[in-house]
């Protein structure tokens, strides 16, 4: 069943894993293992807790309440950081890691911005609710008696702050206020029911979520621009297949850093998605990729800049 279609647009198209491209997409995220580490395993936990029962019976036999503290935390998982930090592209992509790991299907369902509607009242509150009931529908057709999952669900909130923003905002409007506590409702009735499912949120403003949002977190995975090492690491996967030396490679991951009155380096997308191609363009059809034109290119475009809170 196509998901766009049946829930009239609410989500983008539904993909289930594992995938080889996303896997592949997963793969070329370098400089973020430790994030795809954590919110595989938290991931896992949520949507197939029967692993950790395993696990702890095991290595700690005995340690049930262990178990019972982490498995009562809330399904949602929050990825917080600046534009071009690959908050997006890891949640889209994660739960290729997650079937494999678990050996078990998973379905992601990206909710669409649509879903804010048109403003009429009641409508964002019932699109939202709409989304939930479907991840809820879903998930109890994974859950088999024994506690071991069949199969799990990801609903994917990119933009988070369009949709939960902070109910303590003063020009806050009621139907908003509504929405969030919509979220709210899902989230709990994901828990209370105890199903194979979870929740990512992505936001650049994680002090726009509301609190109760952000209480509820099993996790918050903050993003930052990448340092040195992870600019290189990008940038000599690619560069070196051209023939750069270490050292002029160094040179346009020097460029691509914090520079004089520019405070703020090169985004991980500012880098594969601008840069590279730039880099390519400027040499296609004609001539060979020379090294000190590259540099001239990087130093030449702007990074994104930072998402200033307001």
């Amino acid at each position: 069943m196509n998901t766009a279609t049946a829930m009239g647009g609410l989500f983008e198209a539904a993909k289930t894993y594992p995938d080889f491209d996303a896997q592949d997409r997963l793969n070329r995220l370098v400089g973020l293992d430790e994030h795809k580490d954590r919110l595989t395993k938290i991931l896992s936990l949520l949507v197939n807790p029967q692993g950790l029962k395993q696990w702890v019976a095991t290595h700690h036999s005995g340690a049930g309440q262990l178990v019972d503290m982490i498995l009562r935390r809330p399904p949602l998982v929050v990825l917080a950081g600046d534009v071009g930090s690959g908050k997006s592209e890891l949640a889209e992509t994660i739960g290729d890691a997650v079937a494999r790991q678990e050996d078990i299907d998973i379905t992601l369902l990206p909710l669409s911005l649509s879903s804010r509607g048109q403003g009429r009242v009641g409508e964002m509150t019932q699109l939202i609710s709409s989304a939930f009931e479907y991840t809820v529908n879903e998930a109890q057709k994974l859950k088999s008696a024994n506690g071991a999952s069949r199969g799990g669900v990801i609903l994917l909130v990119d933009e988070a702050d369009a949709l939960a923003q902070s109910r303590e905002a003063s020009q806050m409007h009621h139907e908003d206020k509504a929405g969030v506590n919509a979220f709210i409702r899902g989230i709990d009735r994901i828990a209370n029911g105890q199903l194979p499912a979870a929740v990512i949120m992505c936001t650049n403003r994680l002090n726009a979520l509301d609190p109760a949002i952000q209480r509820r977190a099993a996790d918050i995975l903050t993003f930052h621009r990448p340092d040195t090492e992870q600019r290189f690491s990008v940038l000599n996967s690619l560069l070196s297949q051209l023939g750069f030396s270490k050292l002029q490679i160094n040179s346009v991951v020097e460029a691509t850093g914090p520079s004089g009155d520019r405070k703020h380096g090169f985004t991980f997308s500012d880098l594969t998605q601008r840069l590279i191609p730039a880099i390519v363009l400027d040499a296609y059809p004609s001539q060979a990729i020379a090294p000190e034109r590259a540099l001239r290119i990087a130093q030449r475009i702007e990074p994104t800049p930072p998402f200033q809170e307001k």
